[in-house]
């Protein structure tokens, strides 16, 4: 193969094909002293690079080559020289093989090597050779995807129902998928998954990590992997595990473009806050070879240590400005080539840090809000890190929404029983107002959850009181302790007819609120078939069946799915839980009721001496015939009856207000709903349920 060089262009990071098999490769490093291009193209001989090239160029601190005679697959990586002091942080070593950060292709699935560390334990550099194993980037072909028209969905928040899953875990079991697409992208596009999704009324699937990643060493001794992948590698690369075929960028849009096609909105969940390369001590693999000191938040005056907000061992240094641009250059990436709708953001709290306090005016932040392309997706914080002041729940900017932690556990105690929170129960259905109205949000800004992947299942929260961790192999000390679950009277599984009632009522609660409430529903993939992980609430290593979907329809799996279907077609015939406007409290149209009316079980209105009683919550929401949803219409008056004490409660319809009852749910009999009832009709609610009545046919 015969090469020419020239000097190339700043202008482009990462590996630019330019035609006619010329290519412009440019990467940062403010520290470093010069650096090496490492091409493969010797097949007879792939371990080894066939060429080393110094790149001639430094613009500022962008340094740049273009390469003419490189076809488009070529393997490629980096060698760095620099100093080498590790109490000042500097770590540059040539022997290390590091992955271009733009690299939009990566060659191989990626595991830990003991060859990628870099630092000794006496401290001396490691002269091992990582090449042979590490991953490398492919010089990308010229782009001719044919997008067929699609673009973005752009619902609004407010329409917007996510289910979280796992690209792989989600239809690995699935049995309608030909074998060789079970567990993958293309898997995940086909026809018979969109249709589910869509029959069920999902409207956006988020997705654990997608970005490709390393799996750990210490999980490689145990024999497991890192199955969630928040352990990023490539920021702009695809997990090449999750594609069926050799080219997961393709089937990775042609997973998206089925998606779209069915209505389907893709959000992806990304993991900017830290990376693979851990502590100090850990793998060398891209940028901690390149300039560790601007990548990474080290300790003012001990650069040699890093700060550690995220408990993966390091910090990325978003303020830097090159570190900025390189994740608005990934999330555009994903936008502009792409066609994700939007991102979940893991940690988001750290990506706001100086590193010692969050400011969510930081510039990350304001690119964010600014940009043309990115300040009109979907933008959901996680919204908090193990840092100092790291809980951020409604602190994030305007155009964000939240994971909200509130909602999460107020609604589990609340179920469980737990005396003195039917007040912030209130609160957290009627849209959280007190956390995200101050700068403008609306309730869609809320993303309701009870369950996600980092937890117990639906069925495991009301199934188990501990976590059962360990198949993890680190003695059940990993995972969430404070669960706020019940098992009602057995540990795990049990044939037990009434436990077995309980628990299945007790689920359908949660599904019920969450869906209910105003905000942005948010539902967990496999809840809906009745999940479990036997008690894991930590699965993030188990790439095995504890953590891959069941598609079998037990009756108990199918009544869960057909009471989602039922939560979400009321849902979307009721515009008024979509509304853009939280309660007012100010009563509409003369007739002395509010927006939203808080009740006793007696009919009458609740007062604060109700909301602080020591028992476990029963009380009744009214909301207006005439409350005006996004579209200006009403859907007549609904009543909810909430009862999460352990005997029943018999409830009375609000007073004055002149109408006859349908119930439409009820979590006690989930095939019941059809009754009706008069105005003055006692009601008796199980224990432990939920009740919906809405207006059947006005008085006269």
């Amino acid at each position: 193969m015969q090469l020419t060089v020239s000097p190339g262009t700043p202008d482009f990071l990462g590996a630019t094909p330019l035609g006619d098999d010329r290519v412009n490769f440019a990467v940062f490093s403010r520290q470093a002293k010069s650096i090496d291009l490492c091409l493969f193209t010797d097949r007879e001989d792939a371990i080894r690079e066939t060429y080393r090239l110094r790149l001639p160029e430094r613009t500022g601190d962008v340094w740049h080559i273009e390469v003419t005679g490189v076809p488009p697959g070529t393997p490629y990586g980096y060698r760095v020289n620099g100093a080498w002091n590790p109490k000042q942080g500097r770590l540059f070593n040539p022997d290390k093989l590091l992955l271009d950060p733009y690299a939009r292709r990566i060659d191989r699935v990626s595991a830990f090597h003991p060859s990628f560390l870099s630092l000794r334990a006496d401290g001396l550099r490691d002269k091992v050779d990582s090449a042979p194993w590490a991953s490398r980037g492919l010089v990308p072909r010229p782009d001719t995807y044919d997008w067929e028209e699609d673009s973005l969905l752009r619902r609004p928040m407010r329409d917007t129902v996510i289910m979280e899953m796992h690209v792989k875990g989600f239809t690995r079991l699935h049995p309608d998928l030909p074998a060789e697409t079970r567990g993958t992208y293309a898997g995940l596009g086909h026809k018979s998954v969109t249709d589910y999704l869509r029959g069920l009324g999902i409207t956006a699937v988020q997705l654990l990590p997608v970005h490709h990643h390393l799996d750990d060493g210490f999980l490689l001794e145990r024999g497991l992997v890192n199955y969630w992948g928040y352990n990023t590698l490539g920021f702009f690369a695809p997990e090449k595990r999750y594609a069926a075929g050799e080219d997961p960028v393709t089937e990775f849009r042609d997973m998206v473009k089925a998606l779209h096609r069915a209505g389907l909105e893709v959000i992806l969940d990304v993991v900017y806050n830290h990376t693979c390369e851990a502590g100090v001590d850990g793998p060398t693999v891209f940028f901690r070879g390149f300039d560790n000191l601007a990548y990474y938040h080290t300790v003012h005056g001990h650069p040699g240590n890093y700060h550690d907000d995220t408990g993966c061992g390091n910090s990325v240094r978003v303020p830097q400005p090159f570190t900025t641009r390189l994740l608005m250059d990934s999330l555009r990436y994903w936008v502009e080539e792409m066609h994700v709708d939007g991102f979940r953001f893991d940690l988001a709290a750290q990506l706001g840090r100086d590193p010692k306090s969050f400011d969510r005016t930081c510039g990350f932040f304001r690119a964010l809000q600014q940009d043309p392309v990115l300040g009109r997706v979907k933008l959901i914080a996680e919204p908090w890190d193990i840092g100092r002041g790291g809980y951020q729940l409604g602190n994030f900017p305007s155009n964000w929404a939240e994971l909200n932690g509130k909602f999460r556990d107020c609604i589990r105690s609340f179920w469980r029983g737990d005396p003195g929170v039917a007040g912030k129960f209130a609160s957290r259905i009627a849209g959280s107002e007190e956390m995200f109205a101050h700068n403008g949000r609306r309730p869609s800004a809320s993303v309701n959850l009870v369950t996600s992947h980092d937890g117990f299942t639906l069925r495991d929260l009301v199934s188990y009181n501990e976590k059962h961790n360990l198949a993890n192999g680190e003695k059940n000390r990993d995972g969430e302790a404070h669960n706020i679950s019940s098992n009602h009277g057995v540990e795990g599984e049990t044939v037990d007819p009434e436990i077995v009632a309980i628990r299945l009522r007790q689920a359908r609660n949660f599904l019920a609120t969450v869906i209910c409430a105003n905000g942005t529903p948010f539902l967990m993939a496999g809840d809906e078939a009745w999940r479990s992980q036997q008690g894991n609430n930590n699965g993030y290593c188990q790439d095995n069946e504890l953590s891959w979907l069941d598609w079998s329809t037990g009756t108990e799996a199918e009544g869960m799915r057909c009471f989602v279907r039922k939560l979400l077609a009321f849902r979307r015939d009721h515009p008024v839980f979509r509304r853009d406007r939280f309660y007012s409290g100010r009563t509409l149209n003369g007739s002395g009721l509010s927006d939203v009316s808080w009740l006793r079980p007696d009919g009458g209105t609740h007062g604060v001496n109700d909301w602080e009683s020591g028992k476990a919550g029963a009380f009744a929401m009214l909301i207006h015939r005439d409350l005006a949803d996004a579209e200006g219409t009403n859907s007549g008056f609904l009543v909810f009856f909430f009862n999460a004490r352990a005997e029943p409660v018999t409830f009375h319809f609000p007073s004055g207000v002149p109408c006859r009852w349908e119930r439409v749910i009820d979590t006690a009999e989930p095939d019941g709903d059809g009754a009706r009832a008069e105005a003055e009709d006692p009601m008796p609610v199980e224990s432990r349920s939920l009740q919906v009545w809405r207006e059947s046919v006005a008085a006269p």
